[in-house]
């Protein structure tokens, strides 16, 4: 059973370990460390901070999701880069041309991104489970053609529209939208309800359904797993799809928040931030939440370093230590675990307890 050590103090002493390499890098660079980590923390009551910050922490949270799917089953899906973008412009595309009432032109537009994303992770998955092609590697090669295909789709003569400088798809219609909800001078993503939803329902299924457990036990051994009547290149399609399903959703609290329609120019790199939230979180719903507001913290107010003449770029070297560490914090945690019950054992059998058992078990 996993005690709460193994859950609780690897990501502390990730982040703990984190800020001990950042403020050496301070001292060395003539910045005061306590001055730089309270200006990020003040920042945070600054004006729309602390709502930026949960806002772009929902992308990154269902980014994470995606992720911790495919971890389940051992699957690296560096993917979700790719998945993400080519939903959303798919997505952004068809929400602009066509007008539904109200729900029901959200709900097209939800469905259209889902799909395009697991269409997108369906190449990988089928040449995973068809002829054993690394899903790096191929999610990878498609991570890099995503961005032709988002430029021709966004091409005047395609379906996109010239804005300034700028190319972009149609604008979505209001009753596309999802409204936000208002707090004091920002508005918060109405999508952070949905994204609190598909959490829930990942940890239902992680924990409460048969495919759940199917799911768990193929990661952990896919020959365990056959014996127990598992199909295991089954296992792997569906968990690439719901993991690509997942990622096809990235993008839609900004998309159908804030921007309502997808440009050339829009945001990039969720689909890998979501690997180190993932790892933060230990593919635990709740952990992957606390791990996308850190990131999402590290990131905004990043900006108020500047204030005190120290490089914003503190934070990135911040959080390149946490995605190190954490794997180390993990590691080291596990071991301290498997000693301890490994004295356990010996303290039992010191004591003659299997002995007992065993002299009860002959008669």
């Amino acid at each position: 059973m996993t005690s709460w050590r193994t859950k609780v103090l690897p990501p502390v002493l990730a982040i703990v370990f984190s800020l001990l390499i950042c403020s050496v890098a301070l001292l060395i660079s003539g910045s005061d460390p306590l001055q730089a980590y309270g200006t990020m923390i003040k920042q945070l009551g600054q004006g729309t901070t602390a709502v930026d910050t949960v806002n772009l922490a929902t992308v990154y949270y269902l980014s994470g999701l995606a992720v911790a799917i495919g971890f389940q089953m051992n699957l690296f899906n560096i993917g979700v880069e790719g998945q993400y973008r080519f939903a959303a412009v798919v997505a952004a595309i068809v929400g602009g041309a066509v007008h539904l009432p109200a729900v029901i032109h959200v709900v097209v537009i939800l469905l259209v991104a889902v799909l395009g994303g697991v269409a997108y992770a369906a190449i990988p998955a089928i040449l995973k489970v068809t002829r054993g092609v690394s899903e790096v590697i191929s999610t990878i090669m498609l991570n890099a053609i995503v961005g032709g295909i988002v430029a021709f789709l966004i091409n005047p003569d395609q379906f996109g529209v010239l804005t300034g400088n700028n190319l972009r798809t149609q604008i979505i219609d209001p009753t596309g939208r999802i409204p936000g909800i208002p707090i004091g001078d920002a508005t918060l993503f109405g999508f952070v309800i949905i994204a609190a939803a598909i959490g829930f329902g990942y940890w239902f299924m992680l924990n409460r359904s048969r495919f759940g457990f199917d799911l768990k036990a193929s990661g952990e051994s896919s020959t365990a797993a056959a014996a127990g009547g598992v199909n295991a290149k089954k296992m792997t399609l569906i968990a690439m799809l719901l993991s690509g399903g997942v990622a096809g959703l990235v993008a839609m609290p900004e998309l159908l928040g804030r921007d309502y329609s997808y440009a050339i120019t829009s945001t990039q790199g969720y689909g890998f931030t979501g690997i180190a939230v993932a790892l933060l979180g230990r593919n635990n719903p709740g952990g992957i939440a606390l791990g996308a507001l850190l990131w999402a913290f590290l990131d905004k107010s990043a900006v108020s370093l500047e204030t005190v003449n120290v490089p914003k770029e503190i934070a990135t070297i911040m959080q390149g230590a946490i995605v190190l560490s954490v794997v180390i914090a993990y590691e080291v945690v596990k071991r301290a675990d498997l000693a301890a019950a490994q004295r356990r054992v010996g303290r039992a059998f010191g004591n003659g307890k299997p002995a007992s058992v065993a002299e009860g078990g002959a008669v």
